[in-house]
């Protein structure tokens, strides 16, 4: 296998027509590293992935692999492989003529590029199915063909668009632990675009949150669950609470920020100036019942909904002028003290559990 080789990603840009879909982005990969581009529809992850890959044209900037500025080239001379949504399959080709086009249109002889593609076949455990077509295939078989071939012309980087979409739930989670054993053993890097926050937790060693063409955090998951960058994340990511408003006061450890028409709440963390915009988060899971032990850690709501989810129930509560906070229980602690929909809650946290958030420079 080719060795891995690190993706730098510098002030990269994409424009089409009038509209900026990829707003100067800088980046590291690190060789050998699993990397997820995750973000909502229309934030430019695909993009920056063609761009990666070649597929599509930077616009400004430059994206180097290795020591090799890749910008300019044609994604065959780039050292990347792409692995389509869509898997891309010859339905006329069985699997070995498959996993060996790219060696065929390379000039490779037949037996040295047939030799070749079983080998890939092997490492994808389906060896036993090469004579096959395609639609001879589960979603699951046809996947790992497509990582085959995308594999057999050892590329220092594997670029994968959303490729787990189209498989059923059950297949996905299957499917996503044979991606990050197959990525450790080969030890190249993998930059895979998903909508799903789950997948990249599952997956990534580094997941890059895109929103509105920008890089909103580029972190380890346990950093990106624990210490989300911006609103944008918290809120993205699903497991904090973010409350929105102006800094009332500045205080020896941080700042105590005033909801408009609600609550006061302390925060430690960066002070803001006086009257400034700010943003805090709670983490969902360290919301405790309860009146709060000191002013600015808690308030009473009335609760909107309750979801059971079986080993944890989802209670959503308004007041204090926020709208639908996210309170998650344990199904033990909900049952032996059941709440219902109308019911006045009081709700605190601890000072550890509150952290001020960062805002992106517009």
């Amino acid at each position: 296998m080719t060795k891995a080789a690190e993706i730098d990603i510098v002030s990269v840009s994409k424009i089409y027509g009038q509209t900026t879909a990829v707003h100067s982005i800088s980046l590291k990969i690190p060789a050998g590293t699993y990397c997820c581009l995750l973000g909502p529809s229309g934030c430019g992850k695909t993009s920056t992935l063609r761009m990666i890959a070649g597929h599509e044209t930077i616009s400004t900037g430059d994206i180097r692999l290795g020591s090799k500025v890749v910008t300019d080239l044609p994604p065959a001379r780039r050292g990347t492989a792409m692995m389509f949504q869509s898997y891309a399959l010859f339905p006329h080709l069985d699997l070995v003529d498959n996993v060996a086009f790219s060696l065929k249109m390379k000039g490779v002889d037949k037996a040295q590029r047939q030799a070749k593609a079983m080998e890939m076949l092997t490492l994808m455990q389906l060896e036993p199915y090469a004579t096959r077509k395609p639609a001879q295939l589960s979603g699951g078989q046809q996947q790992r063909v497509a990582l085959a071939r995308a594999l057999i012309t050892d590329p220092e980087a594997l670029l994968l668009d959303e490729p787990l979409s189209a498989l059923d739930p059950f297949l996905k989670i299957k499917m996503r632990a044979e991606l990050k054993k197959l990525q450790t053993s080969l030890g190249i890097s993998f930059v895979h675009v998903t909508h799903s926050q789950e997948e990249a937790m599952a997956l990534a060693d580094l997941i890059v949150i895109m929103n509105d063409g920008k890089i909103e955090q580029a972190a380890d998951p346990r950093t990106v669950f624990e210490q989300p960058a911006t609103a944008f994340v918290a809120r993205f990511m699903g497991d904090h609470n973010v409350i929105s408003g102006k800094v009332g006061e500045v205080t020896s450890s941080g700042i105590r920020l005033d909801v408009v028409g609600g609550g006061s709440f302390l925060a430690t963390g960066r002070p803001g100036e006086l009257g400034a915009p700010v943003d805090i988060a709670v983490r969902n899971d360290r919301v405790l019942i309860g009146e709060a032990p000191a002013p600015g850690l808690g308030f009473t709501g009335i609760v909107s909904n309750v979801e059971y989810r079986g080993s944890t129930v989802k209670l959503l509560v308004n007041g204090a002028g926020i709208e639908d906070f996210t309170v998650i229980l344990s199904d033990t602690d909900f049952y032996a003290q059941p709440i219902t929909v109308g019911q006045a809650l009081p709700l605190h946290w601890g000072a550890g559990d509150v952290i001020v958030l960062g805002r992106l420079d517009s």
